[in-house]
């Protein structure tokens, strides 16, 4: 591939101009990437999606004749050696993540991957590592969706002083009871998912973009079904817990505690409250609430879009192998930090000591 300021995908040309197509090849056609990136991604002009290698044959030819795709991969690696593919968009489970990165780095494609990032620090690292080795691809991790309307709003009430000093964070997600006969999910096999927990990274890699990292981790878990049957019928031992508490000292001075469970029905609705010495702020269901030292209660604060016309992956993505704008959710780096924090939790509930980060 030509060099960014060479080649005409990459040039920084405004809009109404002429430029030739990015053509993208889809490793992983899972329902994020079904529902969001390729419809994202052919809703622009200046985008060709040529060829997809899903788990199957017949489901990336399904695929395929779906989304008007040219060609179908066996095997993946021959999709990330292709060279007329310019991009490689990642929607496989996690374990694939690591190994369809550097390929597609080393490669000299530019790489959307989909969140989680990785399996481990490990592999988070080993990502990040063949991202620097190519500064001149873009390296894009899907982010975590929900807050992405809201972000900059909570951003800026909190350098206004909203809060003032924030002092405690609780998070808390899941509000329904175990179900101890379903079979085994993709999230609970430790072979796909690793050390990810249900949706703790998601969780984490939000507070993140708002308050900042954890310096120290202790976490405890439980796993309450530990043999579940794959999707082949056979028992399979779960690794991956039911239920996580976490408490987390944060960079920022405040004590962090994150819940996230399948066995806690009737539960609040998922959300998180951050307490400051002045005020609250409790984002939950997509919609900010805060109140000030002295209110009688806490209101609703507007938010300046619904929370689906935050979601601007694609878009970035492709802005960002044209020079237009940065990658700023989520960087290869903002990865490696989330699965550091995630892999902390998982060390800590193993050992049963606290975990300091970075690790």
């Amino acid at each position: 591939m030509t060099s960014p300021d060479q080649d005409p995908r990459n040039d920084g040309m405004p809009p109404d101009r002429p430029r030739d197509p990015i053509r993208v090849g889809i490793v992983g056609a899972g329902g994020n990437t079904v529902a969001r990136h390729i419809p994202g991604l052919l809703a622009r002009d200046d985008v060709e999606i040529v060829g997809v290698c899903n788990r199957s044959r017949e489901s990336s030819e399904r695929v395929a004749g779906e989304h008007g795709i040219a060609r179908v991969y066996d095997r993946w690696t021959d999709l990330v050696a292709a060279p007329d593919i310019d991009a490689v968009v990642i929607g496989t489970w996690p374990y694939l993540h690591c190994r369809v990165t550097v390929a597609a780095l080393d490669t000299g494609k530019h790489v959307l991957c989909e969140a989680r990032m990785a399996m481990n620090a490990s592999e988070a690292r080993a990502m990040l590592d063949a991202s620097l080795r190519h500064p001149e691809l873009i390296a894009h991790l899907v982010p975590a969706p929900m807050s992405l309307h809201a972000d900059e709003t909570i951003r800026r009430l909190l350098a206004d002083g909203y809060a003032g000093r924030i002092l405690a964070v609780e998070v808390r997600d899941g509000d329904t009871f175990l179900d101890a006969g379903a079979p085994l999910h993709w999230r609970q096999d430790h072979a796909l998912s690793g050390v990810n927990v249900m949706s703790l990274g998601i969780w984490y890699e939000t507070v993140m973009r708002w308050i900042g990292e954890a310096t120290r981790v202790t976490a405890m878990g439980r796993t309450f079904t530990t043999m579940r049957r794959d999707a082949g019928g056979r028992p399979s031992a779960v690794r991956i817990p039911d239920h996580v508490d976490v408490l987390a000292e944060m960079a920022c001075g405040a004590q962090a505690s994150f819940r996230i469970s399948r066995v806690t029905g009737f539960a609040p609705s998922p959300g998180a409250y951050l307490f400051g010495d002045e005020g609250t702020l409790h984002f939950a269901d997509g919609r900010l609430f805060g109140g000030r030292k002295g209110d009688p209660t806490m209101v609703s604060i507007p938010l300046p879009t619904p929370p689906e016309a935050g979601w601007r992956v694609e878009e970035e993505f492709v802005n960002a192998i044209r020079g237009i704008e940065p990658v700023t959710r989520t960087t290869f780096e903002d990865g490696v930090r989330y699965m550091e924090f995630t892999e902390a939790v998982a060390r800590s509930m193993t050992e049963g000591r606290s975990i300091s980060l970075p690790l």
